[in-house]
Protein backbone atom coordinates (compact mmCIF):
# COMPACT_ATOMS: atom_id res chain seq x y z
CA UNK A 1 0.00 0.00 0.00
CA UNK A 2 1.05 3.52 -0.92
CA UNK A 3 2.09 5.28 2.48
CA UNK A 4 0.62 9.23 2.14
CA UNK A 5 2.72 11.99 1.01
CA UNK A 6 2.89 13.62 5.11
CA UNK A 7 4.01 17.03 2.89
CA UNK A 8 1.07 17.67 1.57
CA UNK A 9 -1.81 18.91 3.78
CA UNK A 10 -4.85 15.83 4.68
CA UNK A 11 -8.56 17.18 3.32
CA UNK A 12 -10.88 18.26 6.21
CA UNK A 13 -12.66 15.73 7.59
CA UNK A 14 -15.36 18.30 9.00
CA UNK A 15 -16.13 21.84 7.66
CA UNK A 16 -14.17 23.87 9.09
CA UNK A 17 -17.03 26.53 10.36
CA UNK A 18 -17.60 23.83 12.97
CA UNK A 19 -13.94 24.24 14.62
CA UNK A 20 -14.81 28.18 14.76
CA UNK A 21 -18.63 27.60 16.39
CA UNK A 22 -16.36 25.17 19.28
CA UNK A 23 -14.18 27.81 19.62
CA UNK A 24 -16.71 30.32 20.34
CA UNK A 25 -18.12 28.02 22.33
CA UNK A 26 -15.33 27.25 25.02
CA UNK A 27 -14.03 31.07 24.88
CA UNK A 28 -18.19 32.47 25.42
CA UNK A 29 -16.99 35.35 23.20
CA UNK A 30 -16.52 36.20 19.58
CA UNK A 31 -13.95 38.66 20.44
CA UNK A 32 -11.32 36.06 22.36
CA UNK A 33 -12.23 33.66 19.64
CA UNK A 34 -10.96 35.87 16.23
CA UNK A 35 -7.95 36.92 18.40
CA UNK A 36 -7.04 32.83 19.18
CA UNK A 37 -7.72 32.39 16.12
CA UNK A 38 -5.65 35.12 14.30
CA UNK A 39 -8.72 36.19 12.00
CA UNK A 40 -11.15 39.25 11.90
CA UNK A 41 -14.07 38.78 13.97
CA UNK A 42 -16.62 40.27 11.23
CA UNK A 43 -15.60 36.77 9.66
CA UNK A 44 -16.42 34.40 12.59
CA UNK A 45 -19.13 36.29 13.20
CA UNK A 46 -20.83 35.68 9.44
CA UNK A 47 -19.31 32.07 9.36
CA UNK A 48 -21.53 31.25 12.92
CA UNK A 49 -24.37 33.59 10.94
CA UNK A 50 -24.20 30.57 8.16
CA UNK A 51 -24.38 27.75 10.18
CA UNK A 52 -27.27 29.36 12.33
CA UNK A 53 -29.72 29.42 8.83
CA UNK A 54 -28.63 25.62 7.93
CA UNK A 55 -29.66 24.89 11.37
CA UNK A 56 -32.61 26.69 11.38
CA UNK A 57 -32.12 27.49 14.95
CA UNK A 58 -30.55 29.82 17.21
CA UNK A 59 -26.46 28.52 18.52
CA UNK A 60 -25.64 31.32 20.66
CA UNK A 61 -27.24 33.99 22.43
CA UNK A 62 -25.64 37.15 22.54
CA UNK A 63 -24.85 38.77 26.50
CA UNK A 64 -23.08 41.46 27.66
CA UNK A 65 -20.43 39.99 28.27
CA UNK A 66 -20.10 38.16 25.12
CA UNK A 67 -22.25 34.57 23.76
CA UNK A 68 -23.40 31.88 25.77
CA UNK A 69 -25.06 28.43 24.06
CA UNK A 70 -28.55 28.22 23.56
CA UNK A 71 -30.15 24.87 24.80
CA UNK A 72 -30.29 23.84 20.86
CA UNK A 73 -26.64 24.95 20.65
CA UNK A 74 -25.76 23.20 23.36
CA UNK A 75 -26.61 19.74 21.79
CA UNK A 76 -24.88 20.14 18.72
CA UNK A 77 -21.66 21.05 20.77
CA UNK A 78 -21.35 18.04 22.52
CA UNK A 79 -22.01 16.46 19.00
CA UNK A 80 -19.68 18.51 17.47
CA UNK A 81 -17.32 17.84 19.74
CA UNK A 82 -17.26 14.16 19.64
CA UNK A 83 -16.83 14.17 16.01
CA UNK A 84 -13.72 16.86 15.92
CA UNK A 85 -12.35 14.38 18.09
CA UNK A 86 -13.01 11.58 15.84
CA UNK A 87 -12.29 13.22 13.19
CA UNK A 88 -8.82 14.24 14.47
CA UNK A 89 -7.81 10.85 15.60
CA UNK A 90 -8.54 10.05 11.32
CA UNK A 91 -6.79 12.74 10.42
CA UNK A 92 -3.63 11.27 12.84
CA UNK A 93 -4.29 7.93 12.09
CA UNK A 94 -3.73 9.04 7.79
CA UNK A 95 -0.82 10.87 8.83
CA UNK A 96 0.88 8.94 10.92
CA UNK A 97 0.68 5.41 8.91
CA UNK A 98 4.46 5.74 8.27
CA UNK A 99 5.13 6.19 11.99
CA UNK A 100 6.12 9.39 11.83
CA UNK A 101 5.02 12.07 14.23
CA UNK A 102 3.30 14.86 12.88
CA UNK A 103 0.90 18.01 14.12
CA UNK A 104 0.64 20.42 16.57
CA UNK A 105 0.90 20.11 20.43
CA UNK A 106 0.62 22.86 22.67
CA UNK A 107 2.59 22.01 25.69
CA UNK A 108 2.06 24.39 29.37
CA UNK A 109 5.46 25.05 31.53
CA UNK A 110 5.71 26.31 35.12
CA UNK A 111 7.91 29.98 35.15
CA UNK A 112 10.17 27.98 37.33
CA UNK A 113 10.87 25.57 34.28
CA UNK A 114 10.99 27.86 31.61
CA UNK A 115 14.63 29.28 31.87
CA UNK A 116 16.44 26.18 30.94
CA UNK A 117 13.87 23.39 30.40
CA UNK A 118 12.09 25.50 27.07
CA UNK A 119 15.55 25.38 25.11
CA UNK A 120 16.19 22.24 25.54
CA UNK A 121 12.52 20.77 25.06
CA UNK A 122 12.49 23.20 21.61
CA UNK A 123 15.64 21.87 20.33
CA UNK A 124 14.79 17.93 21.12
CA UNK A 125 11.56 18.44 19.26
CA UNK A 126 13.48 19.91 16.19
CA UNK A 127 15.84 17.26 16.53
CA UNK A 128 13.79 14.23 16.54
CA UNK A 129 10.18 15.13 15.49
CA UNK A 130 10.84 17.70 12.87
CA UNK A 131 7.32 17.87 11.92
CA UNK A 132 5.67 18.36 15.07
CA UNK A 133 4.90 22.12 15.68
CA UNK A 134 5.74 23.21 19.25
CA UNK A 135 3.94 25.43 21.00
CA UNK A 136 4.43 26.68 24.78
CA UNK A 137 2.83 28.39 26.68
CA UNK A 138 4.21 29.69 30.35
CA UNK A 139 1.69 29.84 33.09
CA UNK A 140 0.76 29.49 36.56
CA UNK A 141 0.20 26.43 38.40
CA UNK A 142 -3.46 27.68 38.54
CA UNK A 143 -3.75 28.99 34.92
CA UNK A 144 -2.47 25.62 33.49
CA UNK A 145 -4.44 23.84 35.22
CA UNK A 146 -7.68 25.80 34.10
CA UNK A 147 -5.97 25.49 30.29
CA UNK A 148 -5.37 22.28 30.81
CA UNK A 149 -9.17 21.34 32.13
CA UNK A 150 -10.25 23.76 29.12
CA UNK A 151 -8.68 21.70 26.54
CA UNK A 152 -6.51 24.76 25.56
CA UNK A 153 -3.39 22.80 26.21
CA UNK A 154 -2.41 18.53 25.40
CA UNK A 155 0.07 18.41 28.66
CA UNK A 156 1.42 20.91 31.42
CA UNK A 157 3.78 20.49 34.05
CA UNK A 158 1.83 21.32 37.70
CA UNK A 159 2.69 21.53 41.13
CA UNK A 160 2.08 19.10 43.49
CA UNK A 161 2.67 19.53 47.14
CA UNK A 162 4.30 16.39 48.53
CA UNK A 163 5.38 13.48 47.41
CA UNK A 164 2.69 11.59 44.96
CA UNK A 165 1.72 8.83 43.75
CA UNK A 166 2.55 9.13 39.57
CA UNK A 167 0.04 6.54 38.41
CA UNK A 168 -1.87 9.29 36.95
CA UNK A 169 -0.62 12.13 36.61
CA UNK A 170 3.98 11.15 35.84
CA UNK A 171 6.27 12.52 38.32
CA UNK A 172 8.48 14.34 36.61
CA UNK A 173 10.30 16.12 39.93
CA UNK A 174 10.53 15.89 43.64
CA UNK A 175 12.18 18.35 45.40
CA UNK A 176 12.27 20.42 49.15
CA UNK A 177 11.68 23.69 49.96
CA UNK A 178 13.84 26.55 50.53
CA UNK A 179 13.33 29.32 52.17
CA UNK A 180 15.30 32.91 50.12
CA UNK A 181 16.25 35.97 51.17
CA UNK A 182 19.15 38.80 50.92
CA UNK A 183 22.35 36.91 50.42
CA UNK A 184 23.82 37.83 53.74
CA UNK A 185 20.97 37.25 56.34
CA UNK A 186 21.55 35.67 59.60
CA UNK A 187 19.11 33.50 59.49
CA UNK A 188 19.94 32.00 56.23
CA UNK A 189 23.59 30.89 56.95
CA UNK A 190 23.61 27.92 58.06
CA UNK A 191 21.80 26.42 55.06
CA UNK A 192 18.83 24.59 56.80
CA UNK A 193 15.68 26.49 58.89
CA UNK A 194 13.09 24.86 60.94
CA UNK A 195 9.51 25.50 60.12
CA UNK A 196 8.76 27.08 63.63
CA UNK A 197 11.16 29.39 63.23
CA UNK A 198 9.62 31.25 60.18
CA UNK A 199 7.25 32.19 62.85
CA UNK A 200 9.39 35.56 63.16
CA UNK A 201 10.02 36.55 59.90
CA UNK A 202 8.50 38.70 57.12
CA UNK A 203 7.21 36.09 54.66
CA UNK A 204 6.81 36.83 50.88
CA UNK A 205 3.69 34.32 50.14
CA UNK A 206 1.12 33.74 47.51
CA UNK A 207 -2.15 35.27 48.02
CA UNK A 208 -5.14 32.72 48.94
CA UNK A 209 -6.46 30.10 47.30
CA UNK A 210 -2.95 29.01 46.32
CA UNK A 211 -1.88 25.51 47.04
CA UNK A 212 1.41 26.11 48.81
CA UNK A 213 -0.41 28.90 51.16
CA UNK A 214 -2.80 26.81 51.98
CA UNK A 215 -0.47 23.93 52.72
CA UNK A 216 2.03 26.54 54.88
CA UNK A 217 -1.23 27.79 56.71
CA UNK A 218 -2.58 24.05 57.48
CA UNK A 219 0.99 22.99 58.91
CA UNK A 220 1.55 26.71 61.10
CA UNK A 221 -1.81 25.90 62.85
CA UNK A 222 -1.01 22.19 63.46
CA UNK A 223 2.50 23.39 65.24
CA UNK A 224 0.93 26.52 66.67
CA UNK A 225 3.16 28.62 64.51
CA UNK A 226 1.99 32.41 63.88
CA UNK A 227 2.86 32.84 60.12
CA UNK A 228 3.69 37.07 59.51
CA UNK A 229 2.99 37.71 56.14
CA UNK A 230 4.26 40.93 54.59
CA UNK A 231 3.67 40.80 50.97
CA UNK A 232 1.36 38.74 48.92
CA UNK A 233 3.32 37.63 45.29
CA UNK A 234 1.85 35.03 42.95
CA UNK A 235 4.88 34.25 40.65
CA UNK A 236 8.16 33.81 41.63
CA UNK A 237 10.01 36.32 39.77
CA UNK A 238 7.87 38.66 41.71
CA UNK A 239 9.01 36.57 44.95
CA UNK A 240 12.37 36.60 44.49
CA UNK A 241 12.78 40.49 43.51
CA UNK A 242 11.35 41.30 46.76
CA UNK A 243 13.16 39.22 48.62
CA UNK A 244 16.35 40.29 46.70
CA UNK A 245 15.05 44.14 48.06
CA UNK A 246 15.48 42.74 51.86
CA UNK A 247 11.65 43.09 52.11
CA UNK A 248 11.25 39.52 53.39
CA UNK A 249 11.79 35.97 52.48
CA UNK A 250 9.84 34.00 50.32
CA UNK A 251 9.35 30.37 49.80
CA UNK A 252 10.18 28.31 46.54
CA UNK A 253 11.35 25.30 45.27
CA UNK A 254 14.42 23.99 45.19
CA UNK A 255 14.53 22.73 41.90
CA UNK A 256 18.59 22.14 40.82
CA UNK A 257 18.96 23.11 36.86
CA UNK A 258 15.42 25.30 36.30
CA UNK A 259 15.68 28.40 38.39
CA UNK A 260 18.29 31.36 37.41
CA UNK A 261 20.94 31.40 39.55
CA UNK A 262 20.92 34.91 41.78
CA UNK A 263 24.04 36.33 43.41
CA UNK A 264 21.69 38.71 45.49
CA UNK A 265 19.67 35.91 47.22
CA UNK A 266 21.23 33.50 49.85
CA UNK A 267 18.89 30.33 51.12
CA UNK A 268 18.05 27.86 53.21
CA UNK A 269 16.23 24.46 53.55
CA UNK A 270 13.41 24.33 55.58
CA UNK A 271 13.54 21.25 58.21
CA UNK A 272 11.77 20.09 61.19
CA UNK A 273 9.98 18.78 59.13
CA UNK A 274 11.02 19.15 55.51
CA UNK A 275 8.82 20.36 52.78
CA UNK A 276 8.74 17.85 49.56
CA UNK A 277 6.68 19.75 46.20
CA UNK A 278 6.96 17.29 43.05
CA UNK A 279 6.42 18.37 39.53
CA UNK A 280 4.25 16.29 37.37
CA UNK A 281 3.09 15.92 33.68
CA UNK A 282 -0.75 16.41 33.48
CA UNK A 283 -2.52 15.24 30.02
CA UNK A 284 -6.00 16.89 29.29
CA UNK A 285 -8.91 14.62 28.13
CA UNK A 286 -10.44 17.15 25.79
CA UNK A 287 -8.06 16.79 22.92
CA UNK A 288 -7.01 13.86 21.03
CA UNK A 289 -4.23 11.88 21.75
CA UNK A 290 -1.93 11.59 18.35
CA UNK A 291 1.25 9.81 17.88
CA UNK A 292 2.88 13.35 18.24
CA UNK A 293 1.13 14.08 21.70
CA UNK A 294 2.28 10.64 22.98
CA UNK A 295 5.89 11.13 21.81
CA UNK A 296 5.86 14.59 23.45
CA UNK A 297 4.67 12.81 26.67
CA UNK A 298 7.81 10.77 26.81
CA UNK A 299 10.02 13.26 25.61
CA UNK A 300 9.64 15.57 28.18
CA UNK A 301 9.52 12.63 30.96
CA UNK A 302 13.16 11.41 29.07
CA UNK A 303 14.25 15.11 29.22
CA UNK A 304 13.32 15.68 33.12
CA UNK A 305 15.01 12.10 33.73
CA UNK A 306 18.06 13.32 32.42
CA UNK A 307 18.60 17.06 33.18
CA UNK A 308 20.86 19.60 31.71
CA UNK A 309 23.97 20.40 33.55
CA UNK A 310 24.68 23.30 35.59
CA UNK A 311 26.83 25.81 34.49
Amino acid sequence: MNKPDSSLPIPAILDARWALFARVAELGSLTQAANALNGPQSVISRQIGQLERQCGAKLFRRTGRGVVLTEFGEIVYRRIRALMLEADRLADDILTTSNIPIGEVHVGLLPSTVPTFAGRLFQAVQAQFPRVRLHLVEGSGAQLEEWLAGGRLDMALLLREGVVDDRDEPCLLTTTLDLIGPRDAPVLASGRIAFDALQSLPLILPAEPHVLRRRLDVLARERGVRLSVSVEADTIALQREIAAAGIGYAIVAAVSGTGVQDGRLGKARIVEPELMRSIVLGTTRHRPSTLATRSLHQLIRTLFSHPAPIR
